[in-house]
């Protein structure tokens, strides 16, 4: 075959993929920030969930070294709610409880407090198909009480 046949061949082939190139972009561009969305979203929900977490261990811990059960879910509250805002979690609403029962128990027996924190966080800035606008993120963690200290 001669040169310039090759050539002929050459660009009979470019001229039929012509606009090839905008039909992958227009198909492989939404894919791509569709999955850059979700991997955001998995993100966002990781930290969440780490940082729910953590406020209910603080609320825990703090409730443990309290006196008396009404100062236990006092500073149970207002520990889980520094933590959240330490750790910069937008929470539509924060819910923690505090069972307080082991305060109950007589001097000499193990007792422990446990504390549930639930965090409803904001996703609906992420705007991607499929993802809620809300996500209910809760933990729970017990921390012994002193055996032998006056409750």
């Amino acid at each position: 075959m001669s040169r310039a046949g090759r050539l002929r061949r050459c660009r009979r082939r470019i001229q039929s993929e012509r606009g090839s190139a905008v039909i992958e972009a227009v198909i492989g561009v939404p894919a791509f920030m569709l999955f850059v969305g979700l991997i955001v979203f998995a993100g966002r929900v990781a930290i969440a969930n780490q940082a729910v977490g953590s406020a209910a261990t603080e609320a825990a811990r703090s409730a443990s070294i309290s006196r008396t059960q009404g100062q236990a879910t006092d500073t149970a509250r207002a520990a889980a709610a520094q933590a959240l805002s330490n750790q910069k979690v937008d929470c539509l609403r924060v819910s923690v409880d505090v069972d307080t029962s082991g305060f109950g128990a007589p001097v000499g027996t193990p007792a422990s407090i446990r504390a549930t924190v639930t965090c409803m966080v904001n996703l609906s800035d992420l705007s991607v198909p499929g993802v809620p606008g809300t996500r209910t993120i809760s933990a729970s963690m017990s921390s012994p009480l002193d055996t032998y200290r006056e409750r």
